[in-house]
């Protein structure tokens, strides 16, 4: 029950609703035996907790909503993660995680074989225009390969959650981190809100919707 509470707490805030309101429906109502009153009547509680709790939650956590499929659970999470960048002003390695968690988005839409070939073509073009607005602002290659962005950033995340600023600054020393590594750790250290990665997070989220209903 702890780890499913923990995975659903990682989503934006609409979601954890989302969850939380099915729990509620699928739950069977169960009377006490002293009182006559269903158990389920302590879901009003749990609801609150879980929207309260979901907003203060990180990046690149795993959440049930994914259903053991990354890209899923990338998509659903990207409001609460890239809906407004500046969240993670002040935290850089939440702001890692969450640049890695838009540079795996778009290369799974533009590659994966569940998506790719299903996915509305303007939803891959915003993920692009996010990936170059954000690469710009961090000054990461425009041609460098995502696997090595993602693999630099979440080493950096890592670092810094360990407390080494020097393993952070190892983490994104190579030639895709143009900047160098002291200027990129700032740039995450003070990010902003960026138009393009929020409008590409909304998109993501309601075309993953779009096609799990097609789905079924």
């Amino acid at each position: 029950m702890g780890g499913f509470l923990r995975s659903v707490l990682a989503d934006h805030k609409r979601f954890g609703l989302t969850v939380a309101l099915r729990l509620v429906q699928i739950t069977p109502r169960r009377e006490s035996s002293r009182r006559g009153q269903p158990k389920a009547a302590c879901f009003p509680a749990l609801l609150s907790a879980l929207v309260l709790a979901a907003c203060s939650a990180s990046p690149g956590t795993p959440w049930l909503g994914g259903l053991g499929d990354p890209v899923r659970g990338a998509a659903m999470r990207a409001p609460f993660t890239l809906g407004d960048t500046s969240r993670w002003s002040g935290r850089p390695a939440e702001a890692a995680e969450a640049a890695a968690e838009l540079e795996f988005l778009a290369n799974e839409f533009a590659t994966n074989p569940r998506y790719a070939p299903e996915a509305n073509p303007a939803v891959s073009q915003q993920l692009d225009a996010a990936r170059r607005e954000m690469r710009g602002y961090l000054g990461i290659a425009p041609d460098a390969a995502p696997e090595l962005v993602m693999a630099g950033l979440r080493r950096a995340a890592a670092g810094l959650r360990a407390g080494s600023r020097a393993q952070a600054e190892a983490a994104l020393s190579g030639p895709a981190f143009v900047y160098g590594p002291a200027a990129t750790l700032g740039r995450l250290a003070s990010m902003p809100r960026l138009p393009r990665v929020s409008e590409a997070a909304g998109g993501v989220a309601a075309e993953i919707d779009r096609l799990e209903r097609s789905r079924r």
